[in-house]
């Protein structure tokens, strides 16, 4: 269509959308709630765009009244996209654990306001099992979701960060001001930076009651550098080293204010291009690999030695990757090394059920029984390898009721004070129960 000739109410509608397509993108990756202010600030600016829409004149033409109609439906399907990231269950989810955060920050970091360093191991326990919390919330790749838990879980890491560097200082600072005029500074800018730490720790968390901005701390922590900077230490190494430690530590508080500009600018919640996280998914690839040859296989014993030899060097693998000190690339790392540890103690009951094959001899009836039952596990331990569903599967239900068969078949098994016996009943328990614990694994959904 020639744009001189198009008729002012398709062209107005058209510059309407293109105002409201610009701001997509930040509808989509909305991590915050309903209450925040750039929630409202995307509302309004929606709401507005509907309003204009409605005031176009169609003159009761139908191309214009279908243009309309299809403006008014994208501005509301972005609006009912805000709404729904605000109040998704698992952004509610987030929230909450937050708040438990929040609440045990309030409790137990208070030394930190006077500068003192006493931590409790309750403190350190909680945080732990939150941030735990945290990497199993469920977000299924919504944008938004993600965000927010990285969001949440970058705040909370940084919290345990800084307290747990401030445990590790060694007692040997400050030095004696007898030592040089300028250590007397030092030691005053060192007082101010453990204030400025329990401070940090509020606005990271949203506790802080005195007024105070993450800007504001900016500039009282570079101000502190600059005082440093000025000092005349005469060349005097251990003046210079102490001051050089103080520095480093203002530094690091600098880099945790900067953690909610880093990480609305980058895609740094977006673990699936993660560097460890590609490497994590290249074992696992490889591992799936070996799995299905040696379930496929016609004769699986060929396969053993070799299978086990590469499975141990994938654990190796798994060994050096980096962590980047984030609790998600943690917990997928821990997964990984179950899954490939899994397939070796499967392997390994094999070769066993094999050997005791080739060599049969006389024994004793519990532990003939307890051999059996091993039998059995062996088979569904196989099942459980190739399991691929979700708790809500028959085939889920099914195979935990035969492990749980198998769990009491065990029970009823009399050692009849055989230690022999009582050492293999036991392997085996601990065996089913791990086989339980992996299905679990396997169909609990997690992701990055």
């Amino acid at each position: 269509m020639d744009m001189g000739n198009q008729h002012p109410s398709i062209s107005r509608l058209q510059e309407i959308q293109k105002e409201v397509k610009s701001i997509e993108q930040q509808v989509i990756g909305f991590s915050g709630l309903s209450d925040d202010k750039n929630y409202k600030k995307l509302e309004r600016f929606l709401t507005k765009q509907l309003f204009e829409i409605d005031s176009v004149d169609t003159e009761g033409k139908g191309d214009i009244q279908q243009a309309r109609k299809r403006a008014a439906q994208e501005t509301e399907r972005l609006l009912k996209e805000l709404e729904q990231n605000a109040n998704h269950p698992h952004r509610i989810e987030i929230q909450n654990i937050f708040k438990e955060a929040q609440s045990l920050v309030k409790e137990k970091i208070v030394p930190f306001y006077s500068g003192g360093n006493c931590v409790t191991d309750e403190f350190e326990e909680g945080i732990q099992d939150i941030i735990l919390r945290l990497t199993h919330v469920k977000t299924g790749g919504k944008v938004s979701l993600r965000k927010a838990r990285y969001h949440t879980l970058t705040k909370i890491c940084a919290v345990q960060e800084i307290i747990e560097d401030c445990m590790k200082k060694q007692p040997s600072l400050p030095l004696s001001e007898d030592v040089h005029p300028s250590v007397a500074k030092i030691n005053s800018v060192m007082c101010e930076v453990n204030k400025a730490r329990g401070t940090l720790i509020a606005l990271l968390m949203g506790v802080n009651n005195n007024n105070e901005t993450c800007r504001h701390l900016s500039c009282v922590l570079s101000g502190l550098i600059a005082d440093l900077d000025a000092l005349d230490v005469c060349g005097r190494t251990e003046i210079r080293n102490y001051r050089r430690e103080v520095v480093e530590d203002i530094n690091k508080l600098l880099k945790y204010l900067d953690l909610e500009e880093e990480a609305d600018t980058t895609y740094a919640f977006d673990l699936g291009q993660n560097h460890s996280i590609l490497k994590i998914e290249k074992v696992l690839k490889r591992m799936r690999e070996i799995k299905n040859e040696l379930l496929q296989a016609q004769n699986p014993p060929e396969l053993y030695l070799s299978s086990k030899t590469e499975l141990q060097g994938l654990i190796g693998q798994l060994d050096e990757i980096s962590l980047e000190k984030n609790p998600c690339i943690r917990e997928a790392r821990r997964r990984a090394v179950i899954e490939v540890q899994t397939l070796i103690t499967y392997i390994d009951l094999k070769e066993a059920l094999e050997k005791r094959k080739a060599f049969a001899c006389e024994e004793h009836p519990s532990h003939k029984a307890v051999w059996s039952i091993l039998g059995n596990l062996a088979e569904i331990q196989g099942e459980v390898l190739s399991f691929d569903g979700n708790r809500t599967d028959k085939n889920y239900i099914r195979l935990e009721e035969l492990l749980t068969k198998q769990l009491l078949a065990l029970d009823a098994v009399d050692p009849q004070g055989e230690e022999k016996c009582k050492a293999a009943r036991k392997q085996a328990v601990k065996l089913a129960q791990n086989i339980l614990s992996y299905l679990d694994l396997k169909s609990d959904e997690w992701e990055y």
